[in-house]
């Protein structure tokens, strides 16, 4: 007996099945498994079957036609396929948790594909699949493009490999290490990623902000973000927010609403947002007032860097009005942009990155006021 996956398009009506099974039945075929995946063209049948030896490709091909079946692939099958498609998802994406960097590996193996494709730019068309295609974006930046010769894909391998790349997306933002942060002065903060059950606490953090802080971080928008938009900014789809958090009910800011029966359980003092656009990681920074010039920005945006350059990234942005001096300095300091571009009051600032392959581009001249101050640094320690 040798073990062959079979799958064939099927009428999507009562009784077509069975009559395929009964076409593979008369020539001594034992169905072991068997998916059904629906599309538009009718119902996709994946068999895994145990079929005399005597039987050929041509065989199979010639039983399902018999039975009424279409578009029909065979191929040779290993005693691995006898894993069911559940217990096989599962174990990879236990395989993914321990180790995030095979994303690509691991969508090979879930969709049996013959390559699987990284590169630094999304799909002009987004994402979505053909025949012999699929196109996914990558949470830590870019795109995959997976080829398979045959089968074609189905909607139901796209839905697994989209939910395998949603938990990839949190294993990398979880995966971005909690450190303890020591400023200068010797005070402590949590640097940490964020997540959805954060916003109580940011909302309160903006609320504590003055209006010419929120303009800086928020340049072209009219009021803080509320709702949706904050919480997208909490947990974007490709990139990472952290934030800078104390335990302590206040701080140099004042008061915080730790007096209320509501009070998020810590003070997010600070959030630094990196979301892709292609090749290319906006940065952003929100620091409240009372902990500005303590070096929790710099401590912040060091992070993010070393975030997108592991992810891949050709470089950073950084969108700010004129006169928002201290993220100029910061990234003067640290980075020395390499493009400024300037609209009206304010300024797009680009820093390249190291690029995958180890390679950086070369870097223009800055254009930042001059005889900028040296901030203290902040030293991060790892958090026990």
């Amino acid at each position: 007996m040798t073990l062959w996956r079979i799958r064939a398009t099927v009428a999507d009506r009562p009784g077509f099945l069975s009559v395929l099974t009964a076409s593979l039945a008369l020539r001594g075929v034992n169905i072991l498994t068997v998916q059904v995946h629906t599309t538009e063209a009718g119902a996709v049948d994946d068999f895994l079957v145990d079929a005399p030896a005597e039987l050929t490709a041509d065989d199979l091909v010639a039983a399902v036609e018999k039975g009424r079946g279409r578009d029909c692939w065979v191929a040779r099958s290993e005693a691995q396929g006898l894993a069911d498609q559940p217990t096989r998802a599962l174990g990879l994406a236990t395989r993914l948790v321990r180790d995030p960097d095979a994303l690509g590996e691991t969508l090979r193996a879930l969709l049996n594909a013959d390559a699987v494709t990284w590169r630094p730019m999304p799909a002009l068309d987004g994402p979505g699949y053909d025949r012999g295609s699929m196109r996914l974006p990558d949470p830590d930046g870019g795109m995959f493009e997976v080829v398979r010769s045959a089968p074609s894909f189905t909607p139901a391998e796209f839905a697994r490999a989209q939910a395998l790349l949603e938990l990839a997306g949190t294993v990398l933002r979880r995966g971005v290490e909690e450190v303890t942060l020591v400023l200068p002065e010797g005070t402590e903060l949590v640097v940490r990623p964020a997540f959805s059950e954060d916003l109580p606490a940011v909302r309160a953090m903006h609320g504590r902000c003055s209006a010419r802080t929120l303009h800086r971080r928020y340049p072209a928008a009219a009021v803080r973000p509320e709702g949706a938009r904050l919480q997208r900014l909490l947990a974007p789809q490709r990139g990472v927010t952290l934030l800078a958090t104390t335990d302590e009910p206040s701080g140099p800011s004042g008061p915080d609403l730790a007096g209320a029966p509501d009070a998020p359980p810590e003070r997010v003092v600070a959030m630094a947002n990196l979301v892709a656009e292609g090749p290319i990681a906006q940065v952003a920074l929100l620091v409240e007032d009372g902990w500005q010039r303590r070096g929790v920005g710099g401590a912040l945006l060091r992070r993010l860097v070393a975030y997108a350059t592991r992810a891949g990234y050709l470089a950073l942005s950084a969108y700010t009005p004129v006169d928002n001096v201290g993220m100029l300095r910061l990234l003067d300091r640290l980075y020395r942009p390499g493009a400024v571009e300037r609209d009206g009051n304010l300024l797009t600032l680009t820093v390249p990155l190291a690029a995958r392959g180890g390679t950086v581009a070369a870097v223009a001249p800055p254009v930042v006021p001059a005889q900028l101050d040296r901030t203290p640094a902040a030293v991060e320690a790892p958090r026990a």
